[in-house]
């Protein structure tokens, strides 16, 4: 009766075991990343000196900055500062339209900005804006299997320290205005890789001194409108989860009709394990058998 016990629980144990082997022995699938998407309408990069350079303030405003892989939309319509107006809140940026738009998918990444009717002010120019615009856009697009693009297009007029002026691509333009400062700018740079792409609608150099008084002078870099993305990446190609045995023939005879066909499978292994315990286990009751009679 031990004897038996034994041999059926090891005979359990191996086929039970099959499966759990089998199951590990799978294919493993990565999974594929989705891509990465990025918007800002606004950010600043400005150090704004008060009171003879005695005292300075950086201005580092972010307007609606997203970011993604988990999609993100936002639509303030203000930037303020505190502390360099005397001590009240300082209104960087006023727009009728201010919308940043970040979202990916596993058939790519997308962002986008728009913004309208757009006035941004710096401090020492209360009641001059630094410059105003009527639209711009921008979009960057990672489509999987695609070459990414990149765009920003602008409508309407643009006027800087209270000058119309007209942009282009290509080149920046130099806006100078005496006793009150000067302003480079570059529209719609643009920048593709085999997998990313960027882009900056307006990216402005700023150096402001309001009739040299030294009451409020600013200097820095300002962006409207700044997208990025990146492709998916293509998940790497699954192993195979077993390889079939190929089929055995005898060689030199003719295959008899009615027997029995025979081939390797992906449980083969098992059921000659099971069988080799039997056997091994069945050896052992007939051993414990005998010395039981002797």
């Amino acid at each position: 009766m031990p004897a038996r016990r034994f041999t059926a629980t090891a005979a359990a144990t191996v086929l039970a075991a099959g499966p759990m082997v089998l199951a590990g022995a799978g294919s493993a699938h990565a999974t594929a990343d989705h891509g990465r998407a990025s918007a800002v309408v606004l950010r600043t990069g400005l150090d704004v000196s008060l009171l003879n350079k005695t005292v300075n303030v950086p201005l580092a405003v972010s307007l609606n900055e997203v970011r993604a892989p988990q999609s993100a939309e936002r639509t303030a319509l203000t930037a303020r500062l505190d502390g360099v107006d005397g001590g009240q809140p300082f209104s960087v940026l006023r727009a009728d339209v201010a919308s940043a738009k970040a979202t990916v998918s596993a058939s790519g990444a997308e962002a986008s900005t728009n913004l309208t009717h757009a006035r941004i002010h710096v401090p020492g120019l209360p009641l001059l804006s630094l410059i105003e615009v009527g639209q711009v856009t921008s979009k960057a697009t990672c489509e999987a299997g695609r070459k990414p693009a990149a765009s920003a297009t602008l409508l309407g007029g643009v006027t800087v320290l209270g000058k119309k002026v007209t942009l282009t691509v290509g080149g920046p333009t130099e806006v100078k205005v005496p006793g009150v400062g000067e302003v480079r700018i570059d529209f719609s740079k643009t920048r593709t890789t085999s997998r990313t792409a960027a882009a900056s609608a307006l990216e402005l150099h700023v150096s402001v001194n309001p009739l040299k008084l030294n009451v409020a002078d600013v200097e820095g870099t300002l962006t409207l409108g700044s997208v990025t993305c990146e492709s998916p990446s293509a998940a790497p190609a699954s192993a195979p989860a077993s390889v079939s045995a190929p089929d055995i023939k005898p060689q030199g005879a003719p295959a008899k009709s009615g027997l029995a066909e025979t081939g390797g499978a992906s449980t083969t292994p098992f059921v000659v394990g099971a069988a080799v315990v039997l056997l091994a286990a069945g050896g052992a009751a007939v051993a414990l058998g005998r010395r039981h009679r002797s």
